[in-house]
């Protein structure tokens, strides 16, 4: 049976303890130590050995533990590593921000009734809708204003001929009168 060198990772509690941790960071922290666990961990004895098929078998069990200690010592700068950056940049205090902005979010009746991007669409649908309906209206009202205008404007055209031809006749009539005196 195939030995696994499992490589333990440094679960130092009270260093996440003294960046005062919320929900989100805590969940943060822990997933970057499984990743870093997954990419230095597992190392069977044959992989080992055809990594360092060069070596003689007694300098390969020589350097097997020589392995493991680098490779245990590299994963603890790395969490501990991490774990200064994140207290040097503030990340647990910028996510615990977040999940109090969510949490109030979450507890805000109009946010939650206004979070749902299909129900604001129909609403701007149908105001689009209801904006359309009311320009049309007024585009009919002004062709019907505009109809009566011309209407309007056809008879006064219409009497001023009439009247021109009245005032013609006038003219004439008064042109007969004058050639009699």
């Amino acid at each position: 049976m195939e030995e696994m060198v499992e490589v333990g990772a440094n679960n130092n509690e009270s260093s996440s303890m003294a960046m005062g941790i919320g929900h989100k960071f805590s969940d943060f922290k822990m997933s970057f130590n499984f990743a870093l666990r997954s990419l230095l961990t597992s190392c069977s004895n044959q992989e080992f050995n055809e990594a360092f098929s060069s070596f003689t078998d007694t300098e390969r069990e020589l350097l097997h533990p020589l392995f493991l200690q680098v490779v245990t010592s590299l994963h603890e700068n790395i969490e501990e590593e991490f774990g200064s950056i994140c207290l040097r940049t503030q990340v647990g205090a910028a996510l615990d921000a977040v999940e109090e902005v969510l949490e109030e979010r979450d507890l805000d009746p109009l946010f939650s009734d206004r979070s749902n991007i299909m129900d604001v669409a129909e609403d701007l649908s149908a105001a689009k809708k209801n904006e359309i309906k009311r320009l049309t209206q007024m585009v009919q009202l002004g062709e019907e204003k505009n109809q009566m205008l011309r209407s309007q404007l056809q008879l006064l055209r219409e009497g001023k001929q009439v009247l021109s031809g009245v005032s013609e006749a006038a003219e004439k009539v008064e042109i007969f009168l004058l050639s009699f005196s």
